[in-house]
């Protein structure tokens, strides 16, 4: 099949399949759940037309033929179950509408999955800023969702009303982000819908009425827009005492489908684990970066411990300052070299180890490198490189100050 056709096929079960190009782990996929069907496009892959999983074809029809064509959206209407369809080109451009629906589903996938690493020196997107885009885009999008979609969109825009302030002096300043204006309008649109009123709103409406294009005699700082958490000490706890002996240490694994974002530091490196002899014990620490958003107390993340390839044992993990630490008792011989394997998980939430994917998280580490680097020179983005998120915008601005 061509990068570009797409094979539709209904099961038995009445479920119809657009296929498209193949999925890797979780964080490397962006996804929207729309009207009667589930969108995936690949984040480290050429950016075009989505796979569909479709579970209500009525639904979808509302917005079948605005992403894929009129033939696309004939072929899932009129497929009998269990044969597949003819090889379908699709648009030879995307649609506005194709396009918007990417844009939203790679948002809500750097809200997930954003790599931000104080040890590699990947800034965090400004939560609040990020959530109004994407309230912003949801609106634009409602074509492509149902009432629960739509919901989310409002949860998103009054959750994050406090980001709106900084939003309008960003538009009263000498340089701002062209689609700034525009995302600004459609906040103030869904809103309206929505009924939603505040100061905050009423702010926005009063600037939107007034000319844009006057802005404020001096340049603004983004990086001082938001206010961002930049004082990260990695200072690191202290368990054993001076006489223990270091019989091994090593990294563990990252594993960042195990835990929810915000946790730990992204990178390769944030877990380290050492093996101590006190005596004649045998005893293992674990020392974890934490994301600088992590939770300070009522939620504790776990460390699993494999020791020369036996079962797993659990170590509880407690934040102290900027790190998760904890330690055990460990049944070691005391002749060998262990082989010690250790990985981070929120119990409850871990849905269990997956592959080991350091080169793919490797590639989305270098995406969100280059997707910095494209928003910190507005002037150089073509086509190959489309607009960076606002919140990217602000990131990059505030790197040289905060690392």
């Amino acid at each position: 099949m061509s990068e570009r056709r797409r094979t539709v096929i209904r099961a038995e079960d009445g479920t119809v399949s657009i296929t498209g190009p193949s999925a890797g782990p979780a964080f490397t996929q962006a996804v929207l759940d729309v009207a009667g069907a589930v969108l995936t496009w690949p984040v480290l892959g050429p950016t075009g037309l989505p796979t569909a999983e479709i579970h209500d074809v009525g639904q979808a029809q509302q917005w079948l033929w605005a992403v894929y064509g009129e033939h696309t959206a004939a072929a899932v209407d009129a497929l009998a179950p269990g044969t597949p369809a003819a090889e379908l080109a699709p648009p030879e451009r995307p649609t506005a509408l194709a396009e918007n629906a990417a844009r939203l589903a790679l948002g809500h996938w750097a809200s997930r999955w954003w790599p931000a690493s104080y040890l590699d020196g990947i800034p965090s997107l400004e939560p609040g800023l990020l959530g109004l885009e994407l309230a912003a885009l949801t609106h634009e999008c409602q074509q492509l969702l149902d009432e629960s979609g739509e919901s989310e969109g409002i949860e998103l825009l009054e959750e994050h009303l406090d980001a709106l302030d900084p939003l309008i002096r960003w538009r009263r300043s000498l340089d701002p982000p062209h689609q700034l204006d525009h995302m600004l309008r459609l906040i103030d649109d869904a809103a309206d819908n929505a009924g939603l009123d505040g100061e905050a709103l009423r702010r926005l409406r009063s600037a939107l009425e007034q000319d844009h294009h006057t802005p404020t005699a001096t340049p603004l700082d983004v990086s001082e827009l938001f206010v961002r958490q930049r004082a990260f000490a990695l200072a690191a706890g202290g368990l054993r005492t001076a006489t223990d002996r270091v019989i091994a240490r090593g990294s563990g694994t990252n594993d960042w489908c195990r835990f929810p974002p915000g946790f730990v530091d992204a990178s390769e490196n944030a877990v380290s684990w050492t093996a101590y002899a006190p005596g004649a014990g045998r005893r293992i620490e674990i020392e974890v970066v934490a994301d600088i958003a992590a939770p300070a107390a009522g939620v504790h993340l776990a460390a699993e411990v494999h020791v020369d390839g036996g079962p797993p044992s659990r170590v509880p993990l407690s934040r102290q300052d900027d790190v998760w630490i904890g330690g055990s008792d460990l049944d070691l011989s005391s002749s060998t070299t262990p082989r010690i394997e250790v990985g981070i998980l929120l119990p409850g939430f871990d849905p269990g180890p997956g592959a080991d994917d350091r080169a793919v998280r490797e590639a989305v580490r270098a995406l969100a490198r280059r997707r910095l680097s494209v928003a910190a020179t507005p002037h150089d983005r073509t086509a190959s490189h489309p607009a960076p998120f606002l919140a990217e915008i602000a990131a990059a601005a505030a790197m040289e100050e905060d690392f």
